[in-house]
């Protein structure tokens, strides 16, 4: 039986759904009586134990470990003598410097450090470089190019902070317990190495990279944003609530009565298409859908089919982007302030596959509210909104 379908990367296609099927039926045939298995998928990796129906939704979701052909840990048996005619994935992807991967995303981020050559074989006309920008281009390229103490030749300064970070985040460390072990990190390498000492400190090592936000200030109300022409104003007009909190006259900075954070959609989208892994996929949507009755994405709606009928010259260019918008409130502080409420509003790329659109690490955060808007939840999309009419 042919098991290429691990490598299908589409989890969607009958082929990829077809196999897990065999698989499933595998394990039960070779495990009788057993409520759990392990689970081959690639985020449990075979060490985690769940039950055969969990088992085939992981596979789904995460897809099956692309090196497991030979189901030897689900009772298979391997025959030694007859190995070399046994199921392999050939195409396993190779080994990556991370020091090239680094260089690659300060490539995705500041397209203008790569030379374009057109067709002819003559420079392209160079595009206008900020100041800043370019600035921050050099103080990460110093950064990729520095030896994280001398004689390293595995990790520059800034892939060093990058492997470190992104440990951080996937095993959500606290920053207390991130200060801790790069103190400690520090302290094991030798006297003159470069490793930032603490959170703060990395933090802007990586400011280059990362994608800023805007503070604005809101009604206590929920009357309005102190945005665009009310920017300079110090009282709300519509219910002349003050715009800052009563604090001592001896304090020089004011508190305003409530903030909102604005995380600009543009940027973002922008760089959704400079990267060379996620360029061709916001293009999937038209390029490689399939018509065949089966709802699986979006595109399959019939909301979708009608946007496309109504309008024809946005449907035209598959790189116009189609987003979905979602919200709600939560408290974060549990029963420690049950009066608390924040609200995130996320947006997502729906020109995605659908193995994609939905995971949290293409769900961009727009706005986040750190207090409850009441009904008032269009006065804070109003940013986004004027973003939209923009793009």
């Amino acid at each position: 039986m042919s098991r290429r379908w691990i490598q299908n990367l589409n989890r969607c296609a009958d082929e990829y759904l077809d196999g897990i099927e065999d698989f499933i039926e595998f394990a039960r045939r070779h495990n009788p009586g057993a409520t759990r298995i392990r689970c081959p998928c690639r985020r449990c990796n075979n060490t985690l134990w769940e039950t055969i129906e969990n088992v085939g939704f992981h596979l789904v979701r995460n897809g099956m470990i692309e090196t497991y052909s030979i189901w030897n840990l689900h009772g298979e048996q391997v025959d030694h003598a007859s190995s070399s005619n046994a199921p392999r994935v050939d195409n396993v992807e190779p080994i990556v410097d991370p020091n090239d991967q680094v260089m690659g995303i300060i490539q995705d981020v500041f397209p203008f450090a790569s030379t374009n050559i057109n067709q002819e074989g003559e420079d392209d006309v160079p595009t206008p470089i900020d100041s800043a920008e370019f600035e921050q281009y050099e103080k990460l390229l110093k950064n990729a190019n520095q030896e994280l103490y001398p004689g390293c030749e595995s990790f520059s300064v800034l892939t060093a902070i990058v492997e470190l970070m992104h440990g951080k985040i996937k095993y959500r460390f606290s920053n207390l317990c991130f200060d801790y072990f790069l103190g400690v990190f520090k302290r094991m390498l030798p006297t003159d190495n470069c490793l930032s000492k603490d959170h703060k400190h990395a933090q802007k090592v990586l400011h280059g990279l990362g994608l800023g936000y805007e503070k604005i200030h809101a009604c206590k109300n929920n009357c309005m944003l102190f945005y665009k022409v009310h920017e300079t104003l110090d009282t709300c007009p519509i219910c002349n609530e003050s715009r800052f909190k009563m604090t001592s006259q001896n304090r020089t900075t004011k508190i305003p009565q409530k903030v909102m954070r604005y995380l600009p959609l543009k940027p973002r989208l922008q760089r959704l298409y400079m990267s060379t892994h996620t360029a061709t996929d916001m293009r999937w949507h038209k390029k490689k859908w399939v018509d065949d009755d089966v709802m699986r994405h979006p595109a399959d709606g019939e909301a979708w089919k009608e946007f496309d009928r109504t309008f024809p010259e946005f449907a035209a260019d598959p790189r116009n982007v189609r987003l979905g918008l979602a919200t709600d409130g939560f408290n974060p502080y549990g029963v420690l302030n049950q009066h608390h409420s924040t609200w995130p509003i996320f947006v997502f790329p729906y020109n995605l596959p659908p193995w994609k659109c939905m995971k949290k690490e293409y769900m961009m955060m727009t706005v986040l509210i750190t207090a409850d808007p009441g009904r008032s939840i269009d006065v804070y999309l109003r940013p986004l909104v004027d973003e939209l009419k923009d793009l």
